[in-house]
């Protein structure tokens, strides 16, 4: 519940914040050159910069109230509709439900400003049909919508706050971050595949996937890399220890896949089962690529998380994390870990010592 409850909060806010922006901005263009309109979005009862700032509050408050309802829409599309959806169709028919929701807004608010106003405001039924200004602030509207969509997808793409951090172009250089990485791999992936075929194999991996992307904002991770059945999941070092989010993650997806058991028993024939390695520390991060641009991380934080999850199936336990990273840990009470021992892993010339990590029922 507290996951969900922050997660809204940010959606909100984030919501909110770029709608007040934007309909600040669309006040300011729409005010200066326009002497008068019979409208709620320019309202020129006074000249000078007090009618502009009028204009600049009363639009900023619309983006406000856009930003709410926006994101209760958008909460609403989320949960009854499909996320294997075409991106465009995704978009159009966000897009109609944002458009159905403006014009119950615009004509709440302008029979609002009307009646407190005293100002002779059309609000006949069907008024919107001829009135250009309010067309204006639709198209405006569609176009921020879109801009909006296209920050957000980049923004799942990259992971929370990156994608700010390459347009302002920190990682043209490299730059050196504390992470911590979780190798999640599907086990006996090679005999499921052969039994189901690939076109099968492919849709289970599908909602493998789908499943796991249903739990990774709950805890706060970004999701770096889809390698074949393998999934590359990274924090910030200090997001990624915050109430244990890092190894929460891991038994929140053995609770998801538990629920659909039957799902997956009915459809596949089989229930997934994941491995996973999990490892923390310093390491390079820089933008690379021209003609498709991605963000790679280089260090042996990387290579030791993968080798740790390889250990798996040594020790015959689903997840593995370094003795480095489990120091830093704050074991909640509902986790208990055994030490397994400090082993030579492929490729390095220490020895790493490793945990595993079981879920207290």
């Amino acid at each position: 519940m507290n996951h969900q409850l922050k997660q809204y909060t940010q959606l909100l806010s984030q919501s909110v914040f770029f709608w007040a922006i934007a309909m600040g901005v669309y006040s300011i263009l729409r005010y200066y050159g326009i002497d008068e309109e019979e409208d709620f979005m320019v309202i020129r009862a006074h000249s000078g910069m007090f009618g502009a700032l009028q204009s600049l509050i009363k639009l900023t408050c619309i983006g406000v109230l856009i930003g709410v309802l926006y994101t209760h829409v958008d909460l609403l599309f989320n949960r009854f509709m499909t996320n294997r959806i075409s991106l465009a169709n995704d978009v159009i028919i966000r897009t109609i439900f944002h458009f159905m929701v403006t014009i119950a807004v615009f004509t709440i608010v302008t029979d609002i400003f009307s009646n407190l106003n005293n100002t002779n405001l059309n609000t006949d039924s069907g008024r919107w049909a001829q009135n250009k200004p309010f067309w204006s602030a639709i198209l405006y509207i569609v176009l921020a919508s879109f801009v909006f969509s296209f920050i957000k997808i980049a923004n799942e793409k990259f992971g929370k706050g990156t994608f700010l951090k390459i347009l302002m172009g920190k990682y043209k250089t490299p730059q050196e971050e504390k992470r911590i990485f979780m190798f999640l791999d599907l086990k006996d992936s090679t005999s499921i595949a052969e039994n189901l075929g690939l076109y099968k194999y492919s849709q289970f991996i599908q909602d493998c996937f789908y499943d796991l992307n249903t739990v990774v904002p709950k805890f706060n991770a970004e999701i770096y890399q889809y390698v074949g059945d393998e999934v590359v999941l990274s924090w910030p070092y200090k997001k990624g220890l915050t109430n244990n989010n890092c190894i929460d993650l891991f038994f929140a997806f053995q609770e998801k896949k538990r629920n659909k058991s039957e799902y997956y028993l009915n459809k596949y024939g089989v229930v997934p089962e994941f491995k996973a390695g999990l490892h923390g520390g310093k390491l390079m991060v820089t933008e690379v690529g021209v003609i498709k641009k991605e963000i790679a991380y280089h260090g042996d934080v990387i290579n030791t998380s993968a080798r740790i999850q390889d250990e798996c199936n040594t020790y015959k336990v689903p997840f593995l994390i370094s003795e480095k990273l489990m120091q830093d840990l704050k074991m909640s009470a509902h986790l208990t870990s055994q030490f397994l021992g400090s082993v030579l892993l492929k490729g390095k010339q220490e020895k790493v010592g490793i945990h595993t990590i079981h879920q207290v029922t």
